[in-house]
């Protein structure tokens, strides 16, 4: 039997609730859609528990995320309105790809390339953010492709939840 999370996304508009599903194998981490291929996103946790009841999904709520859009939206939008965690970064340019692949998304994130996998070891080991950081702070090239990513995540979050 497969494993299935919940995952609670912050967003303007308010919380919603998707179920994530890490992939087996080699298969990439996915979110549920439904049988069109939308995703599912609940606005209560009853209305999660109840579906997820009618098909024979048993959900580990141990250690549930939330990952707050509204605060990257921030910041890919207006960088100098104060700081954001390299943390919810990571988080998020995860979940993008998570929701990428699962929405089989047309267009999907931007094509990523070496100053991506730097941006992305950086943003990992956690100084990327930190300007002291010399070798191990992102520079202007890293910022602005991750920028770009997000950007393009935020997008497709916004078509697949309208």
């Amino acid at each position: 039997m497969a494993d299935y999370y919940p995952y609670r996304i912050a967003t303007r508009r308010g919380d919603l609730t998707l179920i994530w599903r890490p992939g087996e194998g080699d298969a990439p981490d996915e979110l549920v859609v439904d049988d069109l291929g939308r995703l599912l996103a609940f606005q209560n946790p009853e209305a999660l528990r109840e579906h997820c009841g009618r098909n024979d999904r048993v959900l580990t709520w141990e250690g549930e995320a939330t990952l707050d859009l509204a605060t990257v939206r921030r910041w890919v939008e207006h960088p100098g309105l104060g700081s954001v965690s390299a943390e919810l970064l990571l988080d998020a340019w995860n979940f993008f790809e998570d929701l990428s692949h699962s929405l089989k998304a047309d267009p999907p994130l931007p094509a990523q390339g070496s100053i991506h996998d730097s941006a992305y070891e950086k943003l990992f080991g956690g100084g990327a953010l930190e300007p002291t950081a010399d070798n191990e702070a992102w520079t202007d090239g890293e910022t602005a492709a991750v920028r770009e990513l997000l950007r393009a995540g935020l997008d497709l979050w916004e078509r697949a939840v309208p």
